[in-house]
């Protein structure tokens, strides 16, 4: 079932002479992951990791990029520049039973177009296709904007479980006008 996911792209126009692609990552794709963790902020680093960067040794490359399809999904959105693919977001979900627990990141100059909310609707999309019946995910309660973009797409948001300073946000019963 995942793995004819796993050959799905997905493009779409964003404007300024740019197309945006949206699929699940590969192997190959260590480089672009190494590049694309190199260039975001420390604020996106603490938002995504609620902690200071972190060193990417090459096996912790090895599990962001070799994707077990029945239990995980990672996606990507990557724009042609100057002629190379170049990663600007991920987002990923580990499975938990019939939930999933979820997680994005999108590069700094890329924020606010749309590009998360996009990868977000991609990655439910393919948790429900898994029969996934919850999305959830914890969230900096100083993150504003991802707090926002969850509920745009309709997802609740609570203090989490694990502290004050999270918001868990949670998208329950997921039918196919919510993997629309």
């Amino acid at each position: 079932m995942a793995s004819s996911f796993a050959l799905q792209t997905i493009s779409w126009p964003l404007g300024l002479d740019h197309s945006i692609t949206v699929r699940p990552i590969r192997p190959d794709d260590a480089d672009l992951e190494y590049a694309f963790a190199h260039r975001l902020s420390q604020e996106s680093i603490y938002n995504r990791f609620f902690g200071a960067r972190r060193v990417l040794t090459p096996e912790w490359l090895a599990q962001l990029t070799r994707i077990d399809y029945s239990r995980e999904m990672a996606l990507i959105a990557t724009v042609a520049l100057e002629g190379s693919e170049t990663q600007i977001g991920v987002a990923r979900y580990v499975r938990e039973g019939n939930a999933c627990e979820c997680a994005i990141v999108v590069a700094d100059a890329w924020q606010g177009r749309g590009v998360g909310t996009r990868l977000m609707r991609e990655l439910i999309a393919a948790a429900g296709r898994s029969g996934i019946t919850e999305v959830q995910g914890d969230v900096l309660a100083t993150n504003r904007p991802m707090l926002a973009m969850a509920r745009k797409l309709g997802m609740r948001v609570h203090i989490s479980p694990d502290g004050a300073t999270l918001r868990r946000i949670v998208l329950t019963n997921l039918s196919e006008e919510k993997c629309a």
